[in-house]
């Protein structure tokens, strides 16, 4: 039982709820953890025992075998300090921020092609306004290749051409928004 102060009427422990919804999440980050890969895991604030413990646990195929090693895993994690779990989780975090940023700016610049490509000049002058350094002949020349490609069922040499140069573009600029 855990009891109640006589003085104030305050538990003394965190109830049984709280404490499986702590060790469920721990059982969380140990799945997380164990979906990364070697080199993400070597760069987290983790112990050398826990970065082996992980590694070894990625190694582990079976099912079941799988979950029992990442209860161990979730266990070992518990025993660390809050300190250290709560680091683990902002690393992991500011990882997801950074995939979720660069997933956009590929969006960004798949947008301004196929814009280039289906709207023609008018795409362009749209682009060039917000990118005024940009080369307007070349990136001209490379959306009516990459339309005659597509047209003709060829290889998409302009299409993916047009996409690098839109995408080293972007990256020059990157306070830009579509």
């Amino acid at each position: 039982m855990r009891g109640v102060d006589e003085e104030t009427g305050e538990y003394l422990s965190p109830s049984r709820s709280e404490e499986r919804r702590e060790a469920l999440a721990v059982l969380e980050l140990a799945g997380k953890l164990i979906e990364q890969n070697d080199t993400r895991i070597q760069q987290l604030p983790m112990s050398a025992e826990l970065i082996a413990l992980t590694i070894t646990s990625k190694k582990i195929t079976s099912q079941i075998a799988r979950k029992r090693q990442m209860q161990f895993l979730a266990k070992q994690l518990r025993r660390e300090d809050e300190e250290v779990l709560v680091a683990i989780r902002a690393a992991l975090d500011f990882d997801k921020n950074i995939s979720r940023q660069e997933t956009a700016s590929l969006h960004r610049v798949e947008a301004w092609r196929d814009r280039l490509i289906a709207e023609g000049d008018a795409a362009l002058s749209e682009l060039l306004n917000e990118y005024p350094t940009a080369d307007r002949q070349h990136l001209r020349q490379l959306a009516r290749n990459a339309k005659e490609e597509k047209l003709k069922n060829k290889p998409p040499h302009a299409f993916r051409d047009l996409f690098r140069e839109l995408r080293e573009l972007v990256s020059d600029h990157p306070e830009d928004g579509m």
